[in-house]
């Protein structure tokens, strides 16, 4: 098949490693929650050669997401198992980080706090979030682009949106999750990064 591609990964993909790096440096096993077409995987694992880099996402993206690994033949990046966030069990155990990037404002409410409630259970003490992309912050738009970004998202469908910063951080605080950073990003997204207490 034909690999999907996605130009955003590709103009994100820099920006996010300079990021990331040095949160993941102390880890050995990452789970990347949402691995879209994989381009994000085969970059952070090439450039990360000492972690274990576990792709997942929803059973019909998996497809794409192979074919991205099977070009890259890297040894440290493994095929996508199926994840869905309100799953009672993640089929994953022994990480110390999490990655996930353009997730929060695509899954509903509900689904993002269950993402966080797994995460929290998922990593021990000292294990690392990533999460990447678009927020709000005291319920305000930190662009126009944003703005339009997000009620191109509500017309795609009614449970989709923008995340509000605080909200999201009330969610990692209720699972012992400590935000350590909020990194601006280019394109008015952002990385925020926390830490299991």
């Amino acid at each position: 098949m034909q690999k999907p591609y996605s130009q955003a990964c590709e103009n994100n993909k820099k920006a996010i490693l300079d990021v990331i790096f040095p949160y993941f440096k102390a880890c050995s096993h990452i789970l990347e929650i949402g691995s879209g077409t994989g381009q994000h995987a085969v970059f952070f694992a090439s450039q990360m050669p000492w972690l274990q880099w576990q792709t997942s996402d929803l059973q019909e993206n998996h497809p794409g997401i192979v074919s991205w690994l099977s070009e890259a033949k890297l040894d440290n990046l493994y095929a996508p198992v199926e994840l869905d966030v309100s799953s009672i069990e993640w089929l994953v155990d022994g990480v110390d980080g999490v990655f996930s990037a353009n997730t929060a404002h695509i899954m509903a409410w509900s689904e993002v706090q269950a993402m966080f409630h797994r995460i929290g259970e998922l990593l021990a003490s000292g294990g690392v979030f990533c999460l990447y992309g678009p927020f709000n912050y005291q319920g305000h738009y930190t662009s126009p682009s944003n703005a339009h970004f997000d009620q191109h998202l509500k017309q795609r469908a009614s449970h989709m949106g923008i995340r509000d910063f605080e909200s999201v951080t009330a969610e990692a605080d209720s699972q012992g999750l400590i935000l350590l950073a909020d990194c601006e990003m280019p394109a008015n997204n952002r990385t925020l990064i926390w830490q299991k207490q």
